[in-house]
């Protein structure tokens, strides 16, 4: 694989509608119902933020889905961290004993073996360089197409990268791994003349206090990060960032989160202090199990909160959770919140993006899903 930047330069005819969309992660259906929730239409252009494939259930149906619909409508598709490893599997063998060979055995939902199957490869899923051969005789589309796929896009306004750029001088010399995989992107303290668009770092573990996965704009740096955290976080969502054209800075989005919608009829006030613990910092001391909550003190923090039971996880001695808050939302009676989970004691919700408690009643009616 290249290892500078492939930078392109296409030019956006003023009027056209530019969505832009991250972090798919082979969701197929919450792509094919966003694009559907956002009218996508052959007069848009689509940009997507790379990371379409892996993680998800059906990167291979995803990937077929983008080219087919390459060929109506206009799409860029970018090359993200993940979608770059699928290609490097293909194009070498020097991360086979470093990376491949633990990453793969974890990951039996990987691009690379939903092609094995699909190829009927018999062998032994260890055995990478067979499997490599198979996949370079059976899927050599799929191998082209990866390896056509740029880094950066730069209009005259606009820069869209999976990761993130230190700087927009001379971007076809920087390095492309960095520019796909760099973490915690916004905390680096760069400001940019266009604006960046970004995916790759999931926008709620930029919240110490309140889980959101709306877009976060950061308008003084010209920061826009757009990774809902699709397939990765139980409430993550697909983000559709949307301008009504390449020369204007009102920026729209929508999403989809699959989750079912119900209209809240009691008001609620919002929690003034809560805390969003979130990957990477979310080790817990285990205080009172709980069939449905469990009390645990988080141990970076030292606050104690309950925590859904289904949301704890063991590794070794560790007890960590998935994504988890005490935050009570603000609701008043007519609104629209998605249900994350329901307890006898109160129901996390989703409203506007933000993840929070809800302890009010909600209308028996199920509402169309978002």
């Amino acid at each position: 694989m290249n290892q500078h930047a492939v930078v392109i330069h296409p030019e956006f005819a003023p009027g056209r509608r530019i969505l832009a969309v991250s972090d798919i992660h082979g969701n197929l259906p919450f792509f094919q119902h966003l694009l559907e929730k956002v009218a996508f239409s052959p007069d848009d252009i689509l940009v997507l933020v790379g990371d379409m494939l892996e993680k998800g259930p059906d990167s291979l149906g995803l990937l077929r889905y983008i080219v087919e619909l390459s060929q109506t409508h206009t799409v860029y598709p970018l090359c993200g961290n993940c979608d770059g490893l699928v290609l490097n599997f293909f194009e070498t063998d020097t991360l086979d004993e470093s990376f491949f060979s633990r990453y793969l055995p974890q990951h039996p939902e990987s691009c690379i073996f939903q092609m094995a199957h699909e190829a009927g490869y018999d062998g032994d899923p260890t055995d990478l360089p067979r499997l490599r051969q198979t996949l370079r005789e059976t899927f050599p589309q799929v191998r082209e197409w990866l390896s056509t796929l740029p880094t950066i896009l730069e209009t005259e306004h606009l820069v869209f990268v999976h990761g993130g750029v230190p700087s927009l001088e001379h971007m076809e010399q920087l390095n492309r791994w960095r520019c796909m995989k760099n973490d915690d992107f916004r905390g680096q303290g760069h400001s940019f003349a266009k604006y960046v668009i970004v995916g790759h770092w999931p926008v709620t573990l930029y919240h110490e206090h309140i889980p959101c996965a709306a877009p976060i704009f950061d308008w003084d740096r010209k920061i826009i990060s757009i990774d809902g955290g699709c397939v990765l976080k139980v409430d993550g969502q697909l983000n559709a960032l949307i301008l009504p054209s390449e020369d204007s800075q009102d920026f729209t989005w929508q999403a989809w989160d699959g989750l079912p919608v119900y209209t809240a009829l009691d008001p609620q006030e919002p929690s003034k202090d809560s805390i969003n613990i979130r990957w990477g910092r979310a080790d817990l001391e285990l205080l009172e199990p709980g069939e449905e909550l469990s009390r645990c003190r988080h141990l970076e923090s030292g606050r104690e909160l309950n925590i859904l039971t289904s949301y704890l996880r063991h590794t070794g001695d560790r007890l960590w959770c998935e994504d988890s808050t005490d935050y009570r939302l603000p609701v008043t009676p007519g609104d629209r919140l998605a249900l994350v989970a329901k307890t006898s004691r109160g129901c996390l919700m989703k409203k506007n993006g933000a993840t929070g408690w809800y302890f009010g009643r909600l209308a028996d009616k199920l509402e169309k899903t978002h």
